[in-house]
C-alpha cells in the first residue's frame, strides 16, 4: 500500500487557526479576517513623534505666511503703520498693482534666469566632486571635504565681502592675475550677475557634494567594478548606473537647490550694492525688500513674497509628479 502523506496546506490551516483564535479559512474559499479592533495607539504613534515639530513649524512657519498673506490683502504702508490712516481692505488690488508693473515682470525673469544657471552649476560641481571623492586617495578628499565644509559654514554676508574684494578693481588679485587692470565686475549687468553666481555656487556645492557622495558610497562597489569590466566610461558609469540609484538624493538635493536659489537675497544685496546700478541686478527678494522697506510699501512687498511662495511651490510639486509619472519611489 502506498503511504498517506499528510496534507500540508491542512497542516497550515490549522496552524493559522490557532494564531487567529479558531477563525480559519472555509472550504469554500471564502477569507476570514480578524476583526478585533486595533489599539488606538498603534495608529495614532507616528503623530505622537511628529506632534513637537508640527507645533514648532506651525509656530515658526504657518503663522508668519498667514500673516504675510493677510497683508497683502489690506493697503498697508507707512501712513497705516504709524496710525495717521486707517487700513483699507484692498482684495486683489496689490496683486493686480503688481502684475501691471512692467519692472516686476523683468524682475521675474531674471530672478527665473540666475536661479536656473545657479541651480545647474551647483549640481554640477557638486556631482563632479563627488565622483572625484571616491577616485582620490584618503588625504586629499579629507582636504576636499574640509575646504568645502569651510565654504558651508562661511555666512552669506562674509563670503560675499570676500568675493568683493577679490574680484575688486583696485586692490583684488583676480583682476592682477588676469590682466584686467581695473575692470569693474559689478558695474555691468551680466558680470555681476556672474560674479553673484560664482559665489552662489561657492557656498551652494557643498550640501550637494556630500549628499551625493553618500549616496555614491551606498552603491555597492560590484555594480561598479561590473560596468568598468564592461568597458564603461566614467561619463557612462555616471549617467548609466550612478545617476538613476541616485535619483531620489538627487531629486531632494535638486528641489533644496531651487529653493535656496530662487530667494536668493544676502549676495545680491551685499555685491551689488541692493541690486545694481539702476535696479539691473534686482531679483525678486530684493524687489520685495525694496518695495516694503525702502518705499514704506509693505502690502506689496507681501504681495511679491506671496507670489514667490506659491512659485516655488508649483516648480516643486510639478517635479514630484513627473518624476511619481516615471515610476519613482519618493
Amino acid at each position: 500500500m502506498t503511504p498517506v502523506t499528510p496534507n500540508r496546506s491542512g497542516v497550515v490551516e490549522r496552524r493559522r487557526a490557532r494564531v487567529v483564535g479558531g477563525l480559519s479559512r472555509p472550504r469554500g474559499g471564502s477569507r476570514a479576517f480578524n476583526t478585533a479592533p486595533r489599539p488606538w495607539g498603534r495608529g495614532h504613534t507616528p503623530w505622537l513623534y511628529l506632534a513637537p515639530s508640527l507645533v514648532v513649524l506651525g509656530g515658526l512657519l504657518v503663522y508668519p505666511i498667514y500673516q504675510l498673506g493677510l497683508i497683502s490683502f489690506f493697503q498697508y504702508t507707512q501712513a497705516q503703520v504709524s496710525g495717521g490712516e486707517p487700513t483699507t481692505f484692498q482684495g486683489l488690488g496689490n496683486y493686480t498693482e503688481l502684475f501691471r508693473d512692467p519692472q516686476f515682470w523683468q524682475v521675474l525673469l531674471a530672478t527665473v534666469l540666475f536661479a536656473a544657471a545657479c541651480v545647474v552649476s551647483t549640481l554640477a560641481v557638486g556631482c563632479a566632486l563627488a565622483v572625484l571623492l571616491t577616485r582620490v586617495r584618503a588625504v586629499p578628499r579629507l582636504a576636499l571635504m574640509l575646504a568645502a565644509l569651510g565654504a558651508w559654514a562661511t555666512p552669506a554676508i562674509t563670503g560675499s565681502t570676500v568675493w568683493l574684494f577679490l574680484f575688486d578693481p583696485d586692490f583684488g588679485p583676480v583682476n592682477r592675475v588676469l590682466g584686467l587692470g581695473d575692470h569693474s565686475w559689478t558695474y555691468g549687468r551680466f558680470s555681476a550677475f556672474f560674479l553673484v553666481l560664482l559665489e552662489v555656487v561657492w557656498c551652494s556645492f557643498p550640501f550637494v557634494m556630500v549628499t551625493v557622495y553618500a549616496g555614491i558610497r551606498a552603491v555597492p562597489a560590484e555594480v561598479l567594478e561590473a560596468a568598468a569590466l564592461d568597458g564603461a566610461s566614467q561619463w557612462r558609469i555616471w549617467r548609466s548606473v550612478l545617476a538613476p540609484m541616485l535619483r531620489p538624493i538627487l531629486v531632494v538635493v535638486t528641489i533644496q537647490s531651487v529653493i535656496w536659489d530662487f530667494k536668493v537675497f544676502t549676495q545680491i544685496y551685499v555685491m551689488t550694492n541692493g541690486g545694481g546700478i539702476a535696479g539691473q541686478n534686482l531679483v525678486l527678494n530684493v524687489y520685495a525688500y525694496q518695495k516694503a522697506f525702502a518705499s514704506s510699501q509693505y502690502s506689496l512687498g507681501s504681495a511679491i513674497g506671496v507670489v514667490m511662495l506659491l512659485i516655488l511651490l508649483t516648480v516643486t510639486l510639478v517635479y514630484l509628479r513627473l518624476l511619481r509619472r516615471q515610476g519613482e519611489e519618493l
